[in-house]
Parts: C-alpha cells; sequence; structure tokens
C-alpha cells in the first residue's frame, strides 16, 4: 500500500474505504449483511488501509454504528474515521454530532466534514452556527480535523474557502467529470490554495468501471491485464494534491483489484492519458444520465422510489434500447417509473443537479411503448 504524509507525521493510505456500499441482505440497504462486511473491514486493515469514511445517513444510518464494532478489534491508532455533518437530514449539529460519537462508540472523529454541500443550501448551512461549534469540538480534541464534502459550483467553493481554515476538502473527482463537469476547476481551486483533497467517486459510482464496448477498448488496447477502475484510480493518484482517494468497495475483488493498484501505483504515461482522454469522449457520447448511485435522492422520495435503480435502466435503455428495460414491467406498480408524482425533492438532493422526474417520465414514455 501506497502512503501520502498529511499533517503532525500522519501517513494516510492513498487508498481510503468508503463505507456506503456495503453487503445487505435481501436488498435491504439498512439491513448491513455484518459477517460479509466486517471481512472486507478486516481485508482492508491487513492490507494497509488506514483511512475509513462513513456518514450519517449511510444505509439508513447503520453505516457509523458497523464501522465502530468492525473497528473496535484494531488499536485506536491504528486507523483515522471520517464521518460527516448532513444539514439536510438532520439541522441540529449537536444532536447529530453527539449521536454519531454514540454510533461510533468512540471519543473522536479524526476527519470530520459538513456533508455533500451544494449552492442551494450552503449559505443556509454555514450561517447556522456549525461551523463554530465544530470548531469547537476540535478544540476539545473530538475532532481533529475539519473540512467539507462538496458538489457545489466553483464559485460557491471559493465562498466557503474564505470563511475557515480548513483542513481538507472531499471533491468528486475522476477523469469523466474532469472533461465534462466542474472538477478540472474544482481541483485547481484548491490546488491553488494548498488545502489536500479527498477524492469521492473516482470510478463516477462504477460508471468508470462498466464502460461501454467501444470507450473500454480504449483502455484494453493499452494494457489488457488493468481493471477499467484500475485506470480510473492512476489516473486519479497522478494528481499532485490528492491525498486519499475513496472506494467505496462492496466485495473482497474490488478490494484486492483495488490494493493491487494502490500497490503498483504504476504512473500513467503521455500515451495513457490520451487513451483515458478519448475513453471519456466516446463514453459521453453514449451516455445518457451520469447517476453515480449515491442515493441522496431516495430518503426523501414519498414514493420510496429506488431511484438510481431507475436511472440505471434509463442508461441501458438510451445506451443498448429499450428491450432491455422490458423486465421493469414485472414490477409492482408503485415501483415502476409511473408511479413518480413529479414534485422534484429528489432533485433537491441530487449532487449531480438532475431533473430526475422528467427523466421518469421519459423512461415511462419508453416503457409505455414495449
Amino acid at each position: 500500500m501506497q502512503y501520502k504524509d498529511y499533517k503532525d507525521n500522519i501517513k494516510l493510505s492513498r487508498l481510503g474505504m468508503g463505507v456506503m456500499r456495503l453487503p445487505v441482505k435481501d436488498g435491504n440497504d439498512s439491513l448491513i449483511d455484518y459477517e460479509k462486511a466486517k471481512r472486507l473491514i478486516d481485508l482492508c486493515m491487513e492490507q494497509g488501509i488506514n483511512y475509513y469514511d462513513t456518514a450519517y445517513i449511510y444505509h439508513g444510518g447503520k453505516s457509523e454504528e458497523f464501522l465502530g464494532k468492525a473497528l473496535a478489534a484494531y488499536p485506536r491508532d491504528s486507523f483515522y474515521v471520517t464521518d460527516k455533518y448532513n444539514f439536510q437530514v438532520e439541522p441540529d449539529y449537536r444532536k447529530q454530532f453527539g449521536e454519531q460519537l454514540t454510533r461510533l462508540g468512540m471519543e473522536r472523529i479524526d476527519f470530520y466534514l459538513l456533508h455533500g454541500i451544494q449552492d442551494h443550501f450552503a449559505e443556509k448551512m454555514v450561517r447556522n452556527g456549525c461551523i463554530a461549534y465544530f470548531d469547537e469540538q476540535k478544540r476539545q480534541g473530538k475532532i481533529r480535523y475539519l473540512g467539507f464534502s462538496f458538489h457545489g459550483t466553483p464559485q460557491m467553493l471559493k465562498f466557503l474557502l474564505k470563511l475557515y481554515t480548513w483542513d481538507f476538502v472531499q471533491i468528486q473527482l475522476n477523469y469523466y467529470d474532469w472533461y465534462f463537469q466542474d472538477a478540472k476547476e474544482l481541483y485547481e481551486i484548491l490546488e491553488e490554495t494548498g488545502i489536500p483533497v479527498m477524492v469521492m467517486e473516482p470510478v463516477h459510482g462504477g460508471l468508470l468501471a462498466d464502460l461501454t464496448e467501444d470507450a473500454a477498448k480504449e483502455l484494453t488496447a493499452g494494457d489488457t491485464e488493468k481493471s477499467q477502475a484500475s485506470w480510473a484510480m492512476r489516473w486519479v493518484m497522478a494528481l499532485p494534491n490528492v491525498q486519499v482517494v475513496l472506494s467505496g468497495m462492496s466485495n473482497e475483488s474490488q478490494v484486492i483489484d483495488n490494493i493491487r493498484t494502490f500497490s503498483e501505483a504504476q504512473p500513467l504515461t503521455e500515451e495513457d492519458q490520451e487513451r483515458i482522454k478519448r475513453a471519456a469522449r466516446i463514453q459521453h457520447s453514449d451516455l445518457a444520465v451520469a447517476c453515480t448511485g449515491c442515493r441522496y435522492c431516495t430518503p426523501n422520495c414519498p414514493q420510496g422510489l429506488d431511484i438510481p435503480f431507475l436511472l440505471k435502466n434509463y442508461n441501458e435503455a438510451k445506451i443498448g434500447g429499450v428491450w432491455r428495460i422490458s423486465h421493469l414491467k414485472e414490477l409492482p406498480k408503485e415501483k415502476r417509473p409511473e408511479a413518480c408524482i413529479g414534485c422534484g425533492v429528489c432533485a433537491g438532493h441530487c449532487p449531480q443537479g438532475f431533473h430526475i422526474p422528467l427523466i421518469l417520465k421519459e423512461l415511462n414514455k419508453m416503457l409505455e411503448e414495449i
């Protein structure tokens, strides 16, 4: 495992474990399969990963409790835990922080973030007193480093950076978003200010680990042995201001593949970079909706729809043909896209800013035409 110096003589593993896509039972996101998930954490610890990222809402609020139990068998100074304040779910930061310490069963959280800041609620969030409160928790030793994760515009990022001396910032960063979203500008703003970058969605929620056939050919022509995910990870690792690259690993094969990538740390050549750029362009031309599967939209849907699942089917219909979504007709009506009432609550929680009701309306129309 490759490590990188952070602060205060701390060395962080270049690969971090995102505890948001753990194995579950019966398809229930809140019902973590403890034995399988614990084996993943044990494997990560065995292979030298020392950075673990959870949040108040992951796995229906069960991720923190699981992680605390899973790491209890290890010395507290052998790992670093990241957790987050979710303003949209529970504005009361005192209550939420206390719950998080209890769930984790820990006296401190090493890296603490204001969670998933977006432009439409950013100012309301940072004006409610949470920064001063968490700064006080930092002085008391209950938080070691304070930062925020971000899904907004470059303009809003610049505004936030003026409010506090942040220890780190977490952004969505991958080669697809570098060429087709604001990732490049966001990264360069942070690089200029010297703030270490923690990376989320390095493979864009699995998108860059499952490229379209034509896009994948660009990479396999360069190296048939490397996985598509490995190409994406190596691209992110090459950026000098990146500290930790998070991966929401959900099975042992993903852990092993990532461990291999981050242990070898093979640099990309100029030819490799050009291949990745071409693959991104091909993927962009084929892709309909670049959903990362973060599931921020689902807890707030009054109809209880599995929105990421429906968006995945939308992409399959767009890219591979409408016939690919015929299985949706087997679902109960209350689970189909037709159940969407167009309230728009999901769109307000989408980090990517997708107009989800319109997409589901189009998906329903495609389904009706089968």
